[in-house]
């Protein structure tokens, strides 16, 4: 099994990924071609059909064991008064998740997916980030390769969520620290801060960039996020070594995925945006990644919600590409 001792074996395993099968995604093409329906009818569903295709290596797949992947920590910059909740609410969700209470528990088992909860160190909050880095090369890489362990490589779909009182704060300081611009273009609401809060809250991601000047993704990611995001980047790019399809939750988990894409370019083609949260920035976010959400419905609960919501989405996607009769099994004269 793949152990990391250092962000130089997390970059040396990026750099090292697979690529999408192009023979499957030729002959997937080629079938979605053939279906009983005018070229294109079923919109983006074939592209995504055709894209799942290529990463499970089969022309006409079937998605049956999806996963989803829950890590919770919590973060020392909340000591600066960033969230409407207290840091004890990561404990008391993560308990939730536990006995089924949530909303990712009821989404989870609607669409039939696996979902685990991985809690980080919750008794040991990462450092206020606002003074130095939020974690060691140690935490940030054991954490990491906490995600990585949790990925099932007999899984074909994974979701990724979180739980961290305070990671809005976290996410919207690694958006200004790789894409730029100014941290109020970032930071939003969260858990529901007022004006005060929002103000508040900008000026801590200012003082986080002021603090941690490095700009190298991987170190972006530990001197600014947190352990739950880094559980968040080990599942996703283990998803990427067993050439399994990732669908991204909001805000927070766009932004843990942002230090992958930027760490090695190509390392979120594996990846889908779930949906378009109601987090201010994760509109840009996600043009900054190139993704188009599947679903805009003013989510934004965080738990992975979104993208298990679109699980569905994909399910669809994929139940009609690989179901559906071609003109020659169905006797129907092509157009």
């Amino acid at each position: 099994m793949t152990q990391f001792s250092s962000l130089s074996d997390i970059r040396q395993a990026l750099a090292a990924m697979p690529m999408a099968d192009e023979k499957a995604l030729d002959a997937a093409r080629a079938r979605n071609g053939q279906l009983t329906k005018p070229p294109g009818a079923l919109g983006r569903l074939e592209d995504l059909a055709c894209w799942y295709a290529s990463w499970r290596g089969q022309a006409a797949p079937v998605l049956a064991a999806p996963q989803v992947l829950i890590f919770a920590g919590n973060h020392g910059v909340t000591a600066q008064g960033v969230s409407a909740f207290p840091a004890e609410v990561t404990v008391q969700m993560v308990a939730n998740f536990e006995h089924g209470g949530a909303a990712i528990n009821q989404l989870s088992k609607a669409f039939g997916a696996q979902m685990t909860v991985h809690p980080l160190d919750l008794d040991t909050p990462t450092a206020d980030f606002t003074t130095g880095p939020a974690m060691s090369e140690a935490e940030v890489v054991t954490a990491f390769q906490t995600g990585w362990d949790a990925v099932d490589p007999l899984s074909d779909l994974v979701v990724t969520g979180e739980m961290g009182i305070g990671n809005t704060t976290s996410a919207a300081a690694i958006c200004a620290a790789l894409l730029g611009g100014d941290p109020g273009d970032w930071t939003g609401r969260g858990t529901g801060v007022d004006d005060d809060g929002l103000a508040l809250k900008t000026r801590v991601v200012a003082q986080g960039l002021a603090a941690n000047e490095s700009r190298d993704p991987l170190q972006v990611l530990r001197c600014l996020g947190g352990r739950e995001l880094a559980g968040m980047c080990g599942a996703i790019a283990r998803a990427r070594a067993e050439r399994i399809p990732v669908i991204l939750d909001g805000f927070i988990c766009s932004a843990a995925a942002l230090c992958l894409e930027t760490a090695e370019k190509g390392t979120l083609d594996h990846c889908v945006a779930g949906h378009l949260s109601a987090e201010g920035a994760h509109e840009a976010l996600l043009d900054a990644l190139g993704k188009s959400p599947l679903l805009s419905l003013g989510l934004r609960l965080g738990e992975g919600s979104g993208a298990a919501l679109a699980i569905g989405v994909l399910k669809g996607a994929i139940a009609c590409h690989s179901g559906m009769a071609t003109f020659a099994q169905a006797g129907v004269a092509e157009g």
